[in-house]
């Protein structure tokens, strides 16, 4: 168990207890003590819905074990010290887990089989090439999506076998990371928090999201991404939520538009293009056009640390990074407009790229995530987007300014909200 960390709704628990059959099943979690500069707020929310599993799992009398340091090495042993018969992974398309992922299957004789249990549509099945954006993945997800779009099974494996303990504290101390980001107060991690969380928002809110979704003042956006990143709830169980509730086409339409092809997009682009995170990802009319804009003039050019302490001349921009900082998780509007500025701000779209990667990472409790990557890369380098009115600095890159946002919501009581 890696990227979707839940018991109900997962279609590779599913499918390691089918093939189980009468022998033993387990779940192994490998621990990295450090990753790609998550701090202990992403460790403490994966972490403490990780508890939750070890419950559920006990519940069902399956062995959860943790081991800690490097993943391919751990989960080779323990294939190998427990003679295990087959090994099941969930799906990842970020690169540093499909080499560790190769690593495992270099070392190992068992048979190993990847479950793509965090999209809809497995993203293989959907295309075997980077889609150039929403309207080329569309039609091919919508094509199949129905025969894929179905309930799950109930998880029936009971089996009498040892249940191992974890030291919960223990696997906090053995943390390498930056305690100063810490954990967030109005978002609780886990299962059972997230089912609640959307069932609240499909019943109380969802009716406003086609309007007022960009709209930050506004409370429009399900706050659902932090649990999705950690695959503590299935995007498969809310959209069968969303299809079966008594609400509106244009707002189920409009909330399924983002949470299966916006998202299982991003899942595309960074299982296709090696270069998700750095500015060599961008489409090549979008490196053209940056490059021939690098030398333009800067009227404001600020430090990454300007940027990480809000330190800009823009009381909007900084509210938005303030927002990001203190509760993990920036209104998906605002991180748009966010990122832009970096770029307008910076050197160049690699520095812009750069800074805006590090902070998204190192504060959203969704970092590290196809979503981030991809987002960051439509807001600096046209990713996913088109060509537009060619303007200094920005190129044809698509272009957002204060006096864009104070047309579309309250800056002021924005701004009020997040004051230093």
């Amino acid at each position: 168990m890696s990227r979707d960390q839940r018991v109900e709704d997962n279609w590779a628990l599913l499918h390691a207890a089918e093939i189980s059959g009468d022998k033993s099943l387990a779940v192994l979690f490998n621990l990295v003590p450090e990753f790609e500069g998550a701090a202990l707020r992403q460790y403490w929310f994966m972490l403490e819905g990780l508890k939750e599993v070890y419950r559920e799992l006990r519940s069902r009398n399956i062995p959860f074990h943790i081991t800690v340091g490097d993943p391919a090495g751990n989960i080779s042993e323990y294939i190998r010290k427990n003679r295990c018969g087959a090994l099941v992974t969930d799906f990842d398309p970020l690169k540093i887990k499909r080499r560790w992922k190769k690593e495992v299957a270099g070392s190992i004789d068992t048979a190993f089989i990847e479950v793509d249990a965090h999209n809809i549509v497995p993203s293989r099945k959907v295309s075997g090439k980077q889609e150039y954006a929403a309207y080329t993945i569309r039609p091919k997800i919508e094509k199949v999506l129905d025969s894929f779009l179905t309930d799950f099974p109930e998880p029936g494996k009971k089996q009498q076998i040892d249940l191992p303990p974890v030291d919960w504290d223990k696997l906090y101390d053995n943390l390498k990371v930056d305690r100063s980001v810490g954990p967030v107060e109005w978002l609780k991690p886990g299962a059972a928090a997230a089912k609640k969380s959307i069932g609240r928002f499909i019943e109380e809110r969802i009716e406003r999201y086609p309007g007022e979704s960009n709209d930050p003042n506004k409370k429009a956006v399900s706050d659902i991404s932090p649990y999705l990143h950690f695959g503590q709830i299935s995007a498969q169980r809310i959209a069968l939520m969303v299809r079966e509730a008594d609400i509106s086409p244009d707002a189920r339409e409009a909330y399924l538009e983002e949470l299966i092809i916006r998202r299982e997009l991003s899942d595309n682009y960074c299982l296709y293009n090696d270069n998700y995170d750095s500015t060599a990802g961008f489409p090549d009319w979008a490196i053209k056009t940056l490059g021939e804009h690098k030398k333009d003039k800067r009227e404001f050019n600020y430090s990454g640390e300007e940027f990480e302490n809000a330190r800009t001349h823009d009381p909007l921009w900084n509210a938005a990074q303030r927002e990001m900082v203190t509760r993990g998780k920036m209104h998906g509007y605002m991180r748009m407009y966010w990122a832009k500025k970096i770029l307008e701000w910076t050197s160049g779209p690699e520095e812009a790229f750069e800074i805006a990667l590090h902070l998204n990472d190192r504060y959203e409790l969704d970092g590290r995530d196809p979503n981030g990557y991809a987002g960051i890369a439509w807001a600096v380098g046209g990713v996913h987007d088109r060509a537009w009115k060619e303007r200094e600095i920005f190129g044809k890159i698509r272009y957002m300014n204060y006096n864009g946002c104070r047309r579309k919501f309250n800056v002021d009581e924005y701004i009020d909200r997040y004051q230093d």
